[in-house]
């Protein structure tokens, strides 16, 4: 008997599968065959879950965003203890998921999947998004009405030096600076915040 099929679980199966060959290989460096061997079925098994390899990356990266969105509103807190506090760890738990989930993260970043084409992962990728928006838009109240800036900017800011910093250190050209990517990301923040004029500049 196979094991995919004993487990009672062939879907799940072959998207831990997918994990491990992402790890191994990146995520375009894998057939739906080897997933299939990994997975210990045959590679037709594999189609009666998913139509090709993009569809079975989508639901790596499907589940890549669930785990994500959930961490990112467990740092949020709903705004606790502060707008402001609230806001950094958001960015804090962006490093934290990189770094514990780096086979989800590369499907969600590094598949050159459109989530267009995958309505699923459209809808999830939005949820984690709109924790970040929140905790901009928490954030930028503290400005008067006319200066305060769009909080889909603002989070996308944030989302691209979380990012940034994520692929820095993850590329191992992180060794070349003396910094921990926590501490770099907490600079920038503090820097952006402060142009924006909701930080005070001695802080």
């Amino acid at each position: 008997m196979k094991r995919g099929y004993h487990h009672g679980n062939l879907r799940q199966a072959l998207v831990d599968a997918t994990l491990a060959l992402i790890a191994d290989k990146g995520p375009q460096g894998f057939t739906v065959s080897e997933a299939a061997k990994v997975a210990d079925v045959t590679p037709a098994a594999v189609y009666r879950h998913f139509s090709g390899r993009d569809d079975l990356l989508a639901e790596v990266a499907r589940q890549g965003f669930d785990i994500f969105a959930a961490l990112m509103e467990y740092a949020y807190d709903n705004g606790r203890p502060s707008p402001l506090a609230a806001f950094e760890a958001t960015g804090r738990a962006y490093l934290a998921f990189a770094q514990k989930y780096p086979g989800h993260y590369k499907a969600m970043f590094e598949s050159g999947l459109s989530p267009a084409d995958h309505p699923d992962l459209a809808h999830v990728a939005a949820k984690a998004r709109g924790v970040l928006e929140r905790a901009a838009e928490a954030l930028s109240l503290q400005l008067p009405p006319g200066r305060r800036p769009p909080a889909t900017m603002f989070s996308a800011h944030i989302w691209a030096m979380s990012h940034g910093v994520v692929e820095l250190f993850t590329r191992g050209n992180g060794g070349n600076t003396q910094f921990r990517p926590e501490e770099l990301l907490e600079a920038g923040i503090g820097i952006y915040l402060r142009g924006l004029g909701l930080l005070a500049a001695d802080r």
